[in-house]
Order: C-alpha cells, then sequence, then structure tokens
C-alpha cells in the first residue's frame, strides 16, 4: 500500500482538473506546490525523472489502479507557476479524472480556486501580470486572429512594449529627478525644447501602443451590431444575407420578426454580434409591442446601429423619428435596401450625420461595402498586428497619455514635470503588475477557470 508523503509545515499544494468537462480523449490533472516529488511516487510507485514523460499506472491508496497515463514531473523554478508541478494525462472521462483528483486531495492537495496555477505563475514572476491575462484571454479566442494577438500578449510582446515606453520614461523622469533631489551637485535639465521633443516622442509611442491595444480589444469583445427599421424594409434579409444562412423568417407580411434574432460571425477576424430586431413603428397588438420594446433595448446597448430603409423610398418621416430617438453619440449606418428593385449601383458615402450604404440584402450587391463600413467604424486596421489587450490595459494607456500631455505643458516647471512623469510611470507599471493591488489581483484571476 502505497503511504501519503510527509508534508511540510505551511505547505500550501494545489490541485484541478485542467481539462474541460465532458468527454474526451485525455483529461490533465494539475498538481503545484512544493515538494511534490514522493506525491508523485505515491500516485505512480515510481521516481519521475524531469520533464520526462513517464507511463505508468496510477495509484489508489490500497495500490489498486484508478488509471493508466502519463505523468510529467517539473521541479521548481523550471515549471509554469515556478513550483514543483506533476500533471497526470490520463483518459478524458469525467468519473476517472474526478477519482484521480480525489487522490491527489487525499494525498495533502486542495482544491485549486479559479486562475490559482496562473496566479503563482505571476507571482513567482514566471509571467508579468498582462502575460498572465493572455492565458485565459487565449483560451477565451473567438477568431483565429484573436488566438494569435493573445498568443502575442502572451509570448511578452504586448509586456516589451510597455517596458520600453517605461524605460524611455524612466530616462527622463531621472533627470528630472535628480536635478530636483541634489540642487547642490549642479545637475542642469535638459532645455525645454529638448523635454518637449521627449515628451512628444512618448506620446507618439503611447498613442501607438494603445492603438494596437484597441486592435486587440476588438478582436476580443467584437461589435454589437443592431438592425433596425421600420417594418418590411428587409431586416430579416439583411441577417440571413450576412450570416449566408436562412436563420430569420421572411415574408411579406409587416411585422413577422416579433423578438430579437441574435447571429454571431466574423469579418475579417473581428467578431460581430448582429441582431435582427421587430419592425419599429406603433404596435398592433400586445406581443408587438413588447417586441419593439425589446428592440429598443437592444438598439440603447448596440456599438453601431444600422438602420434599414427601403430604396425606393429613401429616408422618410418615419425614419427620422427613429434617428432622432437613437442614444446621442451612438454610431450608426443607414443602408437603403432593395437597390435591385431600382435602378440605382451600389453606394457609399458619408454626410455629417453619419454614413449610407446601397445595397440589396436579397441580391448580395454592396454587402461588401457595408462590411467594410463595419470595420471602418469600429477602427479596424488589418494591416496592424494586435495585442490582446484588456479595458484596463486601454485605460491605463489612456492616463499615461494624459500624464505625458500634462508634462509637456510645464517643460519649465521641474516639480510639476516630475509629478506628472511618476503619475504616467504608474500607470504603465499597473499593466503589467509592477504597481498592483491585491484587489486587483483578485478580480483579474477569480475570471479564470479551475486548473488554470
Amino acid at each position: 500500500m502505497a503511504e501519503k508523503p510527509p508534508t511540510t509545515p505551511g505547505s500550501d499544494t494545489i490541485a484541478a482538473v485542467a481539462t474541460a468537462p465532458g468527454r474526451g480523449g485525455i483529461g490533465v490533472v494539475r498538481i503545484s506546490g512544493h515538494g511534490l516529488l514522493p506525491l508523485a511516487e505515491a500516485l505512480s510507485g515510481k521516481s519521475p525523472q524531469p520533464r520526462v514523460a513517464m507511463r505508468t499506472d496510477f495509484l489508489a491508496d490500497d495500490g489498486s489502479v484508478i488509471d493508466t497515463g502519463l505523468l510529467l514531473y517539473f521541479p521548481a523554478p523550471r515549471s509554469f507557476t515556478g513550483e514543483d508541478v506533476v500533471e497526470l494525462h490520463g483518459h478524458g472521462g469525467n468519473v476517472i479524472l474526478h477519482m484521480l483528483l480525489a487522490r491527489c486531495l487525499d494525498l495533502g492537495a486542495r482544491l485549486a480556486e479559479p486562475g490559482e496555477f496562473t496566479r503563482r505563475a505571476y507571482l513567482n514572476g514566471k509571467l508579468d501580470l498582462a502575460q498572465a491575462e493572455a492565458v485565459i484571454d487565449l483560451v477565451d479566442a473567438m477568431t483565429a486572429a484573436a488566438a494569435k494577438g493573445a498568443i502575442r500578449s502572451l509570448r511578452g510582446e504586448f509586456s516589451a512594449e510597455i517596458c520600453k515606453l517605461r524605460d524611455q520614461l524612466v530616462e527622463l523622469r531621472t533627470l528630472v529627478e535628480a536635478a530636483l533631489d541634489f540642487p547642490d551637485e549642479e545637475i542642469e535639465l535638459p532645455r525645454a525644447t529638448e523635454i518637449r521633443e521627449w515628451l512628444e516622442r512618448l506620446q507618439a509611442k503611447t498613442a501607438e501602443i494603445a492603438s494596437r491595444a484597441q486592435q486587440g480589444r476588438l478582436l476580443q469583445s467584437g461589435l454589437s451590431v443592431v438592425i433596425a427599421g421600420r417594418p418590411n424594409v428587409g431586416k430579416s434579409s439583411l441577417l440571413n444575407r450576412l450570416a449566408d444562412d436562412e436563420l430569420a423568417i421572411v415574408t411579406p407580411l409587416a411585422g413577422t420578426t416579433r423578438d430579437a434574432i441574435r447571429i454571431t460571425l466574423q469579418i475579417e477576424g473581428v467578431p460581430l454580434r448582429v441582431v435582427d430586431t421587430a419592425g419599429l413603428r406603433d404596435a398592433f397588438d400586445e406581443i408587438e409591442r413588447i417586441g419593439i420594446e425589446r428592440a429598443w433595448r437592444e438598439i440603447e446597448n448596440a456599438d453601431i446601429v444600422l438602420l434599414l430603409v427601403d430604396a425606393r423610398e429613401g429616408v422618410r418621416e418615419a425614419d427620422e423619428a427613429i434617428l432622432a430617438r437613437l442614444p446621442a453619440g451612438s454610431k450608426r449606418i443607414i443602408a437603403h435596401n432593395k437597390i435591385d428593385l431600382t435602378e440605382r449601383l451600389p453606394e457609399w458615402h458619408e454626410d455629417g450625420s453619419g454614413s449610407a450604404i446601397w445595397l440589396s440584402a436579397r441580391t448580395g450587391d454592396g454587402i461588401d461595402l457595408l462590411q467594410r463600413e463595419l470595420l471602418r467604424i469600429a477602427g479596424w486596421h488589418p494591416d496592424e498586428p494586435a495585442f490582446i489587450a484588456r479595458e484596463r490595459h486601454l485605460r491605463a494607456l489612456a492616463r499615461t497619455l494624459e500624464c505625458l500631455q500634462a508634462a509637456h505643458a510645464h517643460p519649465g516647471s521641474p516639480e510639476l514635470l516630475a509629478e506628472e512623469l511618476r503619475l504616467a510611470q504608474r500607470s504603465l507599471g499597473a499593466i503589467t503588475g509592477e504597481i498592483s493591488s491585491d484587489d486587483l489581483l483578485g478580480e483579474i484571476f477569480g475570471r479564470f477557470c479551475i486548473g488554470k
């Protein structure tokens, strides 16, 4: 009978199933802690070699076989978490995996909290905070482009850009702080024009990184596009055309669509959540009234409102009423549908109130113009490699840029200049975790799945 490994006072070993629930060919149980070699020996009856996959039986407390698979042992610090890590690769059934997990708990481990493995990797210096967040972004990626952006961030490209920017900022801050702290040493500040040029370079670099991060944010969260308009202008036909499928019922009868219909698609790797809504008019019955109320709720939460009108009629008084009721500052496109029933060709133009496109949902003419316009409004630049970034990263970069702009206004005031540079560095440090709070870490890693 295998014996339990000795426990070290204060040691904290965690274990979890690292693969998704459900049936599969392979399932993984991951363990992290200190001094895990005795635990690995108790599980397998053998002494594993570091970083060598060992085929073995996984043993219960009475020596019976729970499963057969591979055991991998990664001694600290050369592991994902920076601690000893053991991985059990067995058959991918829920019952088997939870039997293996229960055995690990019997041997002194506790069940890991969501994101705890990645949090330990961060705390042990294996990943910075931006890289740690990229782990779950990679898991959650909805498109190939989003996955590539997450890999860039996980490999440290985003963090490297942040660190280079920080180093340039610190170089200027060092000169300013030295002149303030050691006045007797006759340390001279650069001239005001040189400081302005330095700050302008920092602002340009910050804006460039923010632009790439915004691209990544778009890949991660996508866009919410609501198709709105009067009954019988072709909203459901347009949804079907964009989805390349007959998802919505299309009839000549006004009010056919009573509730919102949602699809998710992608254009050039950017995910779009498109919502077809009930025709907007004075309702004739209670069901239609509820559908119209839901349509307005969707419109209020949309990133882009696509107002569909009949190209044979143009923008009528009822359409103007809908436009007037749209949320202030909302991004909007007016799509003139049914050009196949007119002599109008596909066209795009922009005016003061937004953009207008002439298209046919039935034939597909002009749909490419609509797709390009959706990406343009979103700010998508396909030739710009993206970092997958989070809203907090974008806010931190925005704060950094504000501080640099404020510093640019005071090049001749060392005290104000030094304070703005300090705040800018603090904002950058929050991205990679150089400056963070326990509350922030708890919020970030709490969104991870168990086993990551």
